[in-house]
């Protein structure tokens, strides 16, 4: 237990991970952050500074000091914010106030607590009846305002409406179908304030044309890709146990060396890609060495992914034993991971922290490289 507590919190890089399972989110809380994740989960503990929450249902009930990360189906945050919200769900309820930026996705979102800072939120029904304090970045089918932001506001919808109490402090940006079909009374924003972009065939900054994805063939791209890296994780533990099995107990047991032999690794394969590069002969090696370690990373995310969830299944007094939990374990790893890997730059370390000491177990377990062997010996 204590080892794999210790390496969850080597590959996140703070301090410790919460599974709660019942309706009122009991959390296993290290310092000052709890982490929930479960079917219906409801922080209610004072004293938290960050909050990471997962589940069908999650609802943040008592203030927190730093930032929210949640992830469910329907996200409520009943409580404030003292920094920054992400959060991401089928149906996002704002009711209470963030004091900075706030990062919303969904289907259904109702914003009715004040932001602070910047808003960016992207769904297909999106409502603001609160102020915002900075600039406001909104996407959906049905865009509806009724509140004040005081900076500089980009829309893209096909259907925007604007209610008693909407107003616009700096410029508005309008990208659709049909721009100008859009009606923007004076009481909101003087019309010279106003700029309108048709989407079709616009041919403007990718800065601002980036954000302009749908939100469900974005979904449906992480959906997939979470699914096929699941299927080749699940295939390769029924396949060769024994050797995933020895991989999980090095990456356990020596969780610091795993990370260190995979990041040597991964950076000889693109180091020597350089290298040879520079004689100009070696071009020709330089695409299949640079490929190679595209490879190599992949292999190390999925044994990585397969020992975390073989740990998570751990936790809960369920190990690794017989093809059905193999592969329980593959999947769980490969979809927590996933959802990590979501939480802005937080989740970008996990995921290569994840990767780099995955492919060091596995190095270790091909090659045995000499200063292990040596020291195993010596042991």
């Amino acid at each position: 237990m204590a080892r794999i507590a210790a390496l969850l919190a080597l590959f996140l890089l703070i301090p410790g991970a919460v599974f709660a399972e019942n309706a009122d989110g009991d959390a296993f809380q290290l310092g000052d952050d709890a982490f929930i994740a479960g079917a219906r989960i409801t922080h209610a503990a004072p004293g938290i500074e960050d909050l990471f929450a997962a589940g069908e249902t999650a609802e943040l009930a008592a203030p927190i000091a730093g930032s929210a990360h949640m992830a469910a189906r329907r996200v409520i945050v009943s409580e404030s914010v003292g920094q920054n919200l992400y959060a991401a769900g089928m149906d996002v309820l704002l009711a209470a106030p963030v004091e900075g930026n706030a990062t919303v996705a969904g289907y259904s979102i109702d914003i009715r607590g004040a932001i602070g800072g910047k808003l960016r939120a992207s769904g297909a029904n999106l409502t603001l009846a609160a102020p915002v304090g900075g600039t406001a970045l909104l996407t959906g089918d049905r865009v509806e305002l009724s509140a004040a932001i005081t900076g500089d506001v980009v829309v893209t919808a096909r259907e925007l409406v604007f209610a008693e109490g909407a107003s616009i402090g700096g410029t508005l940006q309008i990208y659709a179908e049909d721009p100008d079909a859009f009606s923007v009374p004076a009481t909101v924003i003087e019309p010279g304030r106003i700029t309108r972009h048709q989407i079709e065939g616009w041919e403007g900054p990718p800065s601002v044309s980036a954000v302009l994805p749908s939100w469900r063939g974005v979904m449906r791209g992480f959906l997939f890709a979470v699914f096929a890296v699941a299927v080749i994780a699940a295939l390769i533990a029924a396949i060769a146990p024994g050797p995933l099995g020895d991989m999980r107990q090095r990456l356990v047991a020596r969780p610091f060396a795993t990370l260190g032999w995979g990041f040597l690794s991964l950076s000889a394969l693109i180091g020597s890609g350089i290298v040879i590069g520079l004689t100009l002969v070696g071009l020709l090696v330089t695409p299949a060495l640079m490929v190679l370690a595209v490879v190599a990373g992949f292999a190390g995310y999925v044994v990585g992914a397969y020992c975390l969830g073989a740990g998570i299944l751990a936790l809960f007094h369920a190990r690794p034993e017989g093809p059905g939990l193999r592969a329980l374990a593959a999947i769980v790893g490969v979809v927590v991971a996933a959802l990590i890997g979501l939480i802005p730059f937080l989740g970008w370390l996990f995921v290569l922290a994840l990767a780099l000491a995955g492919l060091g177990a596995l190095i270790m377990s091909l090659f045995r490289p000499s200063f292990y062997a040596a020291e195993q010996s010596a042991s």
